[in-house]
């Protein structure tokens, strides 16, 4: 139907979704960002530039054109570069966020345009096949045989949550899903277990208590000789026990709790085993790491964040069942929209298994880059991050102003600066670590974090780009010196 000329709202439809255009305007986004990865690899500039939030709120106008700003897209672009906290810089040592490859970023820009969510397979046919095929590469990685499966989601703390919904439809002994929960239950975790944990079970109705503590040794390991006591505490409390939430690795201190020991206990009470593998689930990849991940097979589920040592963008996460059948228990609301509830399970409607209806195409970014990249190259990408923190470890053991927290299983790593002949108390202590954390992220050489490890303070690391080196270690703690 022709369009009258007088239609310029049409006009300004057509320009907004022009190819020409966008692959005009793509060209100087990739550029602009491709001028950004060099600069970063390079070290230039700082990690990071200290905005005060009010002041950064100020300087960014209201939303308020009407028209269209030329060049306006491309120089807001600019300002986020700019304001941003720069993970593909080498001094980049915070948080547990990956320096994505950048192949990665393209196909999750594809996965974006094409818009395809995953609720059922006819929205999202590829996406749908390629999950599978995901799924079933990691469940053979840790160990899962055949009968595994799973889903992708967004995040560690969707990740525990869905497996802690399958865990209590598994263990309750009833319908909980139908019927309702009928009393008070409860998870057995480590004191050193990441806070989503405590949070999804709150979120699912049982409280505070709903995550029993488990102390931990002085590696900050889960004890296993202390389950039964915990899981005593619990029952007297009136709790029924479901499961264990075991941490491969714990976020602060980077520490494995020993899986074949819990899993032994698990099997003896006839408990659900879910391993937060989120961060650690990765090194199941490298022959010289995975010996940390003994027992991981005997799990009945599992998360592993892609995000984390595996080099793709946030948030791209793995829950995976040891009986593929479970990941059909955590979710079982009825959608006749959506769904057929008379017919039997079907593995390509991944909308029945998942928090998410309209989920983001997560596989397609997966799947690409391991198939295209080849898993060598995410083999690699763990084995350097892990020797870059153990190089640390061992420049901090050989110092004597330097102590750590304990030798790290990950690529995680808490470590303090002691000054010498010095008789800190171990409060003035702590607050020397938080000026010298404080003082490092100002100087804009190295991005850290800081962690509370029974109630003393120590800063943190965690290696997460493979442009960091040696030699960024080695300047790390000389910066610190420096600044103390």
């Amino acid at each position: 139907m022709p369009v009258p000329a007088a239609d310029t709202t049409w006009e300004r439809l057509r320009a907004a979704y022009d190819p020409d255009a966008f692959l005009q305007q793509g060209g100087r986004v990739v550029a602009q960002l491709a001028a950004y990865l060099e600069g970063a690899y390079a070290g230039k500039g700082p990690v990071l530039e200290p905005t005060d939030p009010n002041e950064l709120l100020g300087a960014l106008p209201p939303i308020g054109h009407a028209e269209p700003a030329p060049g306006e897209f491309e120089r807001l672009l600019g300002e986020v570069i700019a304001q941003a906290n720069h993970v593909h810089h080498p001094g980049f040592i915070g948080h547990q966020v990956s320096a994505p490859l950048p192949a990665s970023v393209l196909a999750d820009m594809s996965s974006a345009l094409l818009s395809n969510g995953m609720a059922i397979y006819e929205m999202g046919q590829m996406h749908t096949a390629m999950e599978r095929r995901v799924l079933q590469w990691l469940g053979g990685q840790i160990g899962f045989g055949e009968g595994s499966d799973g889903v992708l989601t967004h995040g560690g703390s969707l990740g525990n949550l869905t497996a802690l919904l399958a865990a209590r439809q598994a263990k309750a002994g009833y319908d909980v899903w139908t019927e309702g929960q009928r009393g008070p239950m409860a998870v057995l975790v480590s004191d050193q277990a990441h806070y989503c944990v405590a949070r999804a079970v709150q979120c699912m109705g049982w409280g505070a208590k709903g995550a029993a503590t488990v102390p931990t040794d002085d590696r900050f390991r889960l004890r296993p000789d202390a389950l039964e006591e915990t899981l005593k505490q619990a029952q007297d409390d009136g709790r029924q026990v479901l499961a264990v939430v075991a941490s491969s690795c714990s976020t602060a201190a980077g520490s494995f709790d020993p899986l074949e020991e819990i899993a032994d206990f698990c099997e003896a009470h006839n408990l659900w085993l879910h391993v937060d593998g989120a961060h650690g689930a990765s090194l199941a990849l490298s022959g010289r790491y995975a010996h940390v991940l003994r027992g991981i097979e005997r799990a009945d589920s599992v998360t592993w964040d892609l995000h984390k040592l595996l080099a793709l963008p946030a948030l791209n996460t793995a829950v995976l069942f040891k009986d593929g059948q479970r990941s059909y228990e955590a979710f079982a609301q009825e959608a006749s929209y959506l769904f057929d509830d008379s017919a039997p399970k079907e593995w390509f409607q991944v909308g029945q298994r998942t928090m998410e209806c309209t989920k983001r195409g997560l596989s397609v970014v997966a799947y690409t880059m391991l198939q295209s990249a080849g898993t060598e190259l995410f083999r690699a990408n763990v084995e350097r991050l892990m020797e870059v923190a153990h190089f640390l470890a061992d420049e901090v053991e050989a110092s004597d102003d330097f102590e750590l927290a304990t030798y790290p299983d990950a690529n995680i790593l808490c470590f303090r600066h002691v000054p010498k002949a010095s008789a800190l108390s171990p409060t003035e202590l702590d607050e020397h670590q938080a000026r010298l954390r404080t003082a490092l992220i100002q100087s804009g050489r190295a991005y850290i974090t800081q962690a509370k490890l029974r109630g003393r303070l120590w800063l943190r690391t965690s290696v997460q780009n493979p442009m960091t080196s040696r030699e960024t270690m080695t300047q790390l703690l000389q910066d610190l010196r420096a600044l103390a």
